[in-house]
């Protein structure tokens, strides 16, 4: 009787295909869990959406994609891993935003309550009682938000935040009297890439301005870079290795794992993976949609920005579309497939806080618009427009000039498709339930295959608790492993 031939256990236990922030995160927390982990990214250095790179002039640096981080100083995983130990330096800023009017006046939201209350003038006490609560609670807030849609354990203080965040952006504007107020929640919440009358598209303004006044919107010194090195170097202490330089085109190029975690959006892994996924899975992530693009400009300025108003120059961000009717008009519009004439610009100015981003006396300047998913238009002269609607002579400044349109973007970075920097579109559905209605969105109709990227919850931003909960689901499902406690945010979905 001839006998069997006997099972080969993988010598890898996980394969992590890219390394961005989550697939990263994921690295950390499997290898410290005892596990052999490879991490396998197509460019030659790690990061994904976290770039720094010299795309202007000698001895300027510039952020390729994120730039201002207020939800990494939020994230439960990135405050277990204390990154500052790890190299990574904060540079805070006076303000974390700036909003500037025509007339004048600029609207301030600044770790103080109190200093924003004052430059809302009327509108202080109406901004203080919508976000108060939350920031008083910030690290319960932000363990749930920073989580997958499930029964919160403080349910009165998510509860809350749900009948107002559920609101539309124009809706919750109502509660403010005057221009400045609605100005600064409508460009908070304009980082949804959702037209501002969408249900839901309040949730983004107010996670924005709790986290600035819980934490700050700040950037790291040095650069972004330095978040994904110092996570790349936590991977590596782990036992992780990572592989830079591989393509991944197919499922059968991987080595042999016990479990595969997709840093990808959901088309790449139809693409790599199709042919080992359920039909009707596969019908779900063929209806992931992703939203409109972004065109980017970075600077290399002789000066700093000449703002009309000077304490927009004492800002990390500065937001720029005039009035929130004006910034309404302008997102509806990308979402719709118009390029705007006057759209809304989101401007970083990294070297005012970070002297090593440029020479001595010269300075960065970072500004993106969004666009029509794809639109392959040259924004320059419009983004260019807005900001010396608010600092003429901001032309005169400017030495050189690094532009990306959609497609240059997602040349970059295969995830960003269309020039969609989010991971998907935010629609309420898509948002809480992406990218398909599943009680565990991280696994997929084959155990052995996982998500981990943006695309699953809770969404964009660099925080890494996409991967931090992808790798609680593979240990549990894969490994029958809990999650080392040290890095246990909270309870993770089963």
């Amino acid at each position: 009787m001839a006998r069997s031939a006997a099972r080969v256990t993988p010598a890898i236990d996980v394969a992590i295909v890219g390394a961005g922030p989550n697939g990263l995160t994921a690295a950390i927390v499997l290898a410290r869990a005892g596990l052999n982990v490879h991490v396998l990214e197509a460019r030659t250095s790690i990061g994904g959406g976290c770039r720094t790179e010299a795309l202007t002039l000698p001895g300027y640096r510039h952020d390729v994609c994120a730039a201002i981080h207020p939800m990494a100083l939020a994230s439960p995983i990135f405050q277990r891993l204390d990154l500052t130990r790890h190299g990574v330096d904060w540079a805070p800023s006076r303000y974390p935003l700036a909003h500037p009017l025509d007339d004048g006046r600029v609207a301030l939201l600044s770790r103080s309550l109190a200093e924003t209350d004052a430059s809302l003038g009327k509108d202080g006490a109406a901004w203080r009682r919508a976000v108060a609560p939350f920031v008083a609670h910030h690290g319960e807030f932000f363990a749930n938000v920073l989580r997958p849609v499930r029964v919160p354990p403080n349910p009165i203080l998510m509860a809350r935040f749900g009948l107002l965040g559920l609101q539309s952006s124009r809706r919750f504007e109502q509660r403010f009297e005057d221009a400045p107020a609605r100005a600064l929640f409508a460009g908070s919440a304009a980082h949804s890439v959702l037209p501002l009358t969408a249900p839901g598209s309040a949730s983004f303004g107010l996670v924005l301005a709790i986290a600035g006044h819980a934490f700050d919107w700040p950037c790291a010194r040095g650069g972004s870079q330095s978040i994904v090195d110092a996570l790349g170097a936590l991977a590596t202490a782990a036992g992780c290795t990572i592989h830079t330089g591989v393509t991944v085109r197919a499922l059968e190029s991987l080595p042999p794992s016990r479990a595969v975690l997709f840093d990808l959006t959901p088309r790449q892994v139809l693409e790599l993976a199709g042919d080992s996924l359920s039909a009707g899975y596969r019908r779900q992530l063929q209806r992931f949609r992703h939203g409109p693009g972004v065109f980017k400009i970075d600077y290399a300025l002789s000066e700093r920005i000449p703002w009309r108003n000077s304490l927009c120059g004492d800002a990390a961000t500065v937001h720029l579309g005039g009035t929130a009717d004006e910034i309404a008009a302008a997102e509806d519009e990308a979402n719709r497939g118009v390029v705007s004439a006057r759209p809304f610009v989101l401007l970083a100015q990294q070297s005012h806080v970070d002297a090593s981003r440029a020479p001595v006396s010269r300075h960065t300047g970072w500004a993106y618009c969004h666009v029509p998913h794809g639109a392959d238009v040259d924004m320059t002269a419009r983004i260019e427009q807005q900001i010396e609607r608010f600092a003429p002579g901001f032309r005169d400044t400017i030495l050189a000039r690094h532009t990306l349109t959609p497609s240059a973007i997602e040349a970059r970075n295969a995830n960003m498709i269309g020039g969609d920097i989010g991971g998907g579109a935010n629609t309420l559905r898509q948002f809480l339930m992406r990218p398909t209605v599943r009680w565990n969105p991280y696994t997929t109709s084959n155990p052995r295959l996982f998500l981990c990227s943006s695309s699953t919850p809770p969404g964009g931003g660099v925080h890494g608790m996409c991967g931090f909960w992808a790798a609680t689901t593979v240990l549990r499902r894969v490994f029958g492993r809990k999650v080392p406690a040290d890095l246990s945010p909270v309870t993770a979905p089963a």
